[in-house]
């Protein structure tokens, strides 16, 4: 990438490719045709496992009211006592505090490039998959990396924040 391409993304997917870029990342932002709004559209159109889909959940402490993020395998559902024992007590987040505070609409929240940075955590599930694939900061915007590359880009901590599987099939 040359940086001349980036002007033709929507602005929260050229937030995210400047990032990427600025930290060598080999893969940069992709539009897809149909919305990735869900975990489930994104495996769709992509033609990967639902897991493999790196999903940012957006969560708002209530001591400080700060922004927690949990980024978790697509087939996960988040544990917010398992999330809370780490952060502190947490709260849902409304779309109107998840744009303040990422620059993102729900559906294309990145874990990366956010407006103000974040508490975050990952989900240690998304180590199962080589590869997996990220909101991009756009409905329709994806970005491909390993596990590890999460770790380096946000710098956050490993751990176990997501239901038992017979919790969250239920």
């Amino acid at each position: 990438m040359c940086g001349a391409e980036l002007h033709a993304l929507p602005d929260g997917v050229q937030r995210v490719a400047q990032v990427l870029q600025d930290a060598n990342h080999p893969h940069a932002p992709l539009m897809l045709e149909g919305a990735a709004r869900t975990a489930q559209e994104a495996a769709d159109g992509l033609g990967v496992q639902l897991g493999q889909i790196a999903k940012s959940v957006i969560f708002k402490r209530k001591e400080d009211g700060v922004t927690v993020l949990v980024v978790t395998s697509g087939d996960r559902r988040v544990d917010e006592k398992k999330v809370a024992a780490l952060v502190g007590k947490i709260g849902r987040a409304d779309p109107d505090f998840v744009k303040a505070q990422t620059g993102f609409s729900i559906g294309g929240v990145s874990p990366v490039a956010h407006l103000n940075p974040p508490v975050t955590l990952l989900d240690q599930d998304l180590w199962r998959f080589d590869v997996v694939w990220a909101a991009a900061g756009h409905p329709h915007g994806v970005f491909q990396l390993q596990p590890e590359d999460l770790k380096r880009l946000t710098g956050a901590p490993v751990a176990d924040v997501v239901q038992i599987l017979s919790e969250a099939s239920a």
